[in-house]
């Protein structure tokens, strides 16, 4: 299983045709692609139409879900970002440093288009979806 970071659903949903948003759709069709929920509130928060809101809602909930936030994750979410900022590394959204950690946490690969994750694949370990 691989988690797609917000930035690629959006241009999943927005018909951007790239190397991401490719891999995302054979992972749709494969069946190999989970759904975080902080990534599934994010999407669905910048959805504007009802009609568009319920149809993704109902799309998206048929793929594998998992809780991204727990006690322990959200302390090692802190370490993670010290561990960064220790490197003169600043990560711009909370979100990001909980996406990553969870994956990292579960050795579960992450296809991204933000570069706020890279630091998180050269310093701590994130596995990238291979594109």
């Amino acid at each position: 299983m691989i988690l797609a970071d917000t930035s690629v659903w959006i241009d999943y949903l927005n018909g951007k045709i790239s190397p991401p948003t490719d891999l995302l759709d054979n992972c749709l069709v494969e069946g190999t692609l989970a759904m975080g929920d902080l990534i599934l509130l994010e999407i669905l928060q910048g959805i504007r139409s009802d009609k568009d809101y319920k149809q993704v809602k109902t799309k998206l909930s048929l793929l594998e879900q998992h809780a991204m936030l727990s006690p322990s994750l959200a302390l090692k979410s802190a370490e993670n970002y010290r561990a960064l900022r220790k490197k003169g590394v600043t990560i711009r959204k909370t979100n990001d440093i909980i996406i990553a950690s969870f994956c990292i946490n579960h050795k579960m690969p992450l296809l991204f288009s933000d570069r706020d994750f890279k630091p998180f694949v050269q310093a701590l370990g994130l596995r990238q979806a291979l594109i």
